[in-house]
């Protein structure tokens, strides 16, 4: 990936959920219920890559009823649930084939050995801060300040946004 990549032509956003959108917890009550907390700042900065024409959409191995009411609220264009591993390349190809668009045009943030594959052929990717020490390696990766549920999303957006 090249890091000097023309951000003008994103014209896909991607993101992982456990680990970005959520701080990587897995909580459960005694009753056995999950829950996760998400970042209202992440959940605004998708809004604002809405508003600049930007289509959205998430891609994860779990598949929680949790996440997609998350994705209905902040109105995403696509929820991959359930992607097993080496699947967040194949789901991110068949968006692509959908908007036709190439990986090229597309920005993905991702925090550990699943996301690699998908993250070493995007246009432009990021990290949260708390990624793995293997995703933090990938050649021309941003390593954001902020960890993930704490707004990691919503700094990688800007980093994109701001150089429109």
């Amino acid at each position: 990936m090249d890091g000097m990549v023309n951000k003008r032509k994103i014209k896909l956003f991607l993101s992982d959920v456990d680990g970005v959108l959520t701080d990587a917890g897995m909580y459960y009550t005694e009753s056995g219920d999950e829950f996760k907390k998400f970042n209202t700042h992440d959940g605004m900065g998708f809004n604002l890559l809405q508003k600049a024409g930007i289509k959205t959409g998430i891609i994860t191995t779990e598949k929680t009823k949790i996440v997609e009411n998350r994705a209905r609220k902040l109105k995403l264009d696509y929820v991959y649930q359930g992607v097993g591993f080496g699947g967040k390349l194949e789901a991110a190809k068949k968006i692509c084939e959908k908007e036709k668009i190439s990986l090229n045009e597309v920005a993905y943030v991702g925090d550990d050995i699943n996301c690699i594959e998908l993250l070493e052929v995007v246009g432009i990717a990021a990290c949260p801060a708390n990624a793995t020490k293997l995703v933090k390696r990938i050649s021309g990766i941003i390593q954001l300040e902020k960890a993930g549920g704490e707004g990691a999303v919503r700094e990688f957006v800007e980093i994109i946004l701001n150089t429109k």
